[in-house]
């Protein structure tokens, strides 16, 4: 009686995802409306970037800080289609009054990241109470507000939105290199608020 073995079976075919006629890898934001928070500078104005880039019709960015250079040339290479409104993400009637400004101007909106945040790097015995404080603030409650208040609004305009929260490696494991106890365990609230939200 012959016998058969792993190698006796018939190889499975190699699928590809580069580029090609019967695959596209790029997503489409085509006419959706996008809040990102923190988005004047660094992760979030890249996450702008990649926005537009895949034809998101119009990218509001809700920060505290007024934009600099780096905003300025994304929203000239990207005319009328990258915005700024200033907004506290830790204060809840900031964020509804930038949330209600963006569906008056825009009809709509769509998506939002949760992506302001801080972070503070030192020994654990380092810190005090008001900077543990502030990262809390920030990084967990804006986080919370943002999606909150968002989920209503889709909810109000009868849309299938969609939250993306900013997480990082420290939420699964401490970073060596530059350790911050409190700064991780913000970044682990983050990730499981957001899979909580998402089951809810």
């Amino acid at each position: 009686m012959a016998s058969s073995s792993a190698t006796d079976a018939p190889a499975q075919p190699y699928v590809s995802t580069m580029p090609s006629e019967s695959f596209n890898w790029q997503i489409t934001l085509s006419e959706k409306v996008i809040a990102i928070t923190g988005a004047n500078r660094g992760i979030g104005l890249g996450i702008a970037e990649v926005c537009l880039s895949n034809a998101a019709k119009t990218v509001f960015s809700l920060d505290i800080t007024k934009p600099g250079e780096e905003f300025k040339a994304l929203a000239d290479r990207f005319p009328g289609r990258l915005e700024y409104i200033q907004t506290n993400v830790t204060d809840e009637e900031s964020v509804e009054k930038s949330i209600n400004a963006i569906v008056e101007k825009a009809g709509r909106i769509d998506g939002l990241v949760a992506n302001a945040g801080m972070t503070k790097h030192q020994p654990a015995l380092q810190f005090q109470r008001p900077e543990l404080e502030k990262l809390f603030e920030l990084n967990v409650f804006g986080a919370y507000f943002c999606a909150n208040i968002v989920a209503r609004k889709f909810i109000e305009l009868g849309i299938k939105g969609s939250i993306v929260m900013t997480s990082s490696m420290t939420s699964y494991r401490p970073n060596r290199a530059a350790p911050s106890a409190p700064y991780g365990a913000t970044k682990a609230a983050v990730r499981n608020l957001c899979h909580t939200l998402a089951m809810e």
